[in-house]
């Protein structure tokens, strides 16, 4: 018999190791419980290096940021700092939910939740989830979406469904319109919006493309104008949407 794998993600420890406990008596069913991001973050590692990777993650929809301990490695593929930031931005469920999805695209996920919300569901299967449950929904149905999930099925709670498509369509649409205004910068002007999405103040841009800062005020604010916003914040927030990809920091000091 095919064993299912199962990792629970829920900073309520014992939330996750209950849930964990009530899973582990089905016989098909090999689970383990972590009660942190980053701790999920190092099982999901360790799992892979031992050639025993988890088949689906049961993730928190209100899952706590990282913590100081993980390492840079982990931070920055996935994790752009904020504007202003020394740290990079604190994730929850749904930034879990991108890593894993593009970092181990076998393992399917599914989003535990306290309460309906079309929009969070919708971003959820944005990022990569299979599935949104409701954390007091039954442990047979939770069985069942686990079980389909790992068939490609979709799992979402039937009244849910007519929003979260309406969601859905608004988010390609916004992105839509997103990508056409990012499209508009100017090659030097896409550089800066790149340095501003990977958290760089005037200064460290200048010192980064080799600029006067008098001059990176002048591309920002071109950006800004040519969004259509009026903060770094808003800007940001349309190029993730278009897909913008921070400027690699690996090699910069500011």
């Amino acid at each position: 018999m095919q064993r299912i794998r199962v990792l629970v993600v829920d900073d309520h420890r014992i939330f996750a190791e209950s849930l964990a406990a009530a899973l582990a008596v089905e016989q098909d069913v090999d689970v383990a419980a972590a009660g942190s991001l980053p701790a999920a973050l190092r099982a999901l590692e360790r799992a892979a290096a031992e050639g025993r990777r988890f088949d689906v993650l049961l993730a928190d929809a209100e899952l706590g940021g990282m913590g100081p301990e993980v390492p840079d490695a982990v931070r920055r593929p996935g994790f752009p700092r904020a504007p202003g930031a020394e740290e990079p931005a604190a994730p929850g469920g749904m930034p879990l939910v991108a890593r894993v999805h593009a970092a181990h695209p076998g393992i399917r996920t599914v989003v535990l939740a306290e309460r309906d919300d079309p929009a969070r569901a919708a971003a959820a299967l944005q990022a990569g989830a299979s599935g949104w449950v409701a954390k007091d929904c039954s442990l047979s149905r939770l069985l069942q979406v686990v079980r389909g999930v790992l068939r490609d099925e979709t799992h979402l709670p039937p009244a849910l469904l007519t929003e979260v498509l309406r969601e859905l369509t608004a988010a390609r649409r916004h992105r839509t319109e997103s990508e056409r205004l990012v499209e508009s910068l100017t090659p030097r002007e896409h550089e800066v919006l790149r340095c501003m999405v990977a958290g760089l103040g005037r200064k460290a841009v200048a010192e980064r493309l080799y600029l006067s800062p008098h001059t990176v005020r002048t591309h920002m604010q071109n950006v800004l104008g040519k969004l259509g916003v009026h903060s770094t914040l808003a800007a940001v927030a349309l190029a993730r949407r278009a897909g913008v990809c921070p400027a690699d920091l690996e090699h910069v000091t500011t």
